[in-house]
């Protein structure tokens, strides 16, 4: 068992009973395949939250801080994470996230780019929308619903994939593209309220 596997189990052994998580729609994940998986970002914890809870594994981009702190750094590089330099347009991030998507797995993004201080969605940057564009992958998006408080419900829906079909051939740019992205999420987000 690699140690993702590994970090995935331990972590959802204690964030299940610990934030009594609800998992919603998990069936619209497709089994395989290039996905982008697209939440929003209300903590730090969303990326393992996602990651347990998922279907697939998924790989996600860390700002690239963290890797150079030398056991987060190494823990990061051993769960399929990946630097990304942060303000900036980073291109071997892009092509890690292109890499990834090509060879057929799933990419995790948080299109805000950070985590929102109020809980409220973000404006949404334009990362999601070029990797969207580029890319063949099935486009999933994903909602965190409630409070990192320990004992209260926290949900994580999965929606049906975004057709994409419009946007990749009508020269939809990156950030109209992520603006669907976000208002998918949105949707979610009021639906399951």
């Amino acid at each position: 068992m690699n140690l993702y596997k590994i970090a995935k189990s331990v972590v959802a052994l204690i964030f299940y009973p610990l934030y009594r998580i609800k998992v919603i729609g998990k069936e619209n994940v497709p089994n395989k395949g290039p996905v982008i998986i697209c939440s929003n970002h209300i903590s730090n914890l969303d990326p393992p939250v996602v990651g347990i809870t998922s279907p697939r594994d998924i790989s996600f981009m860390a700002k690239d801080e963290l890797f150079e702190k030398p056991f987060i750094g190494w823990l990061l590089s051993n769960i399929q994470a990946f630097p990304v330099k942060r303000g900036m347009s980073d291109r071997n991030a892009l092509r890690k996230g292109l890499a990834t998507l090509k060879d057929g797995h799933t990419l995790g993004l948080f299109p805000e780019g950070t985590r929102s201080k109020t809980g409220e969605l973000g404006e949404p940057l334009s990362g999601a929308g070029f990797f969207a564009l580029r890319s063949d992958a099935v486009i999933v998006p994903c909602a965190i619903i409630g409070t990192y408080q320990p004992l209260k419900q926290l949900k994580v829906v999965y929606g049906q994939p975004i057709p994409m079909e419009e946007l990749r051939t009508s020269k939809a740019t990156t950030k109209e593209t992520a603006d669907v992205i976000m208002s998918e999420i949105k949707k979610l987000i009021d639906f399951n309220k």
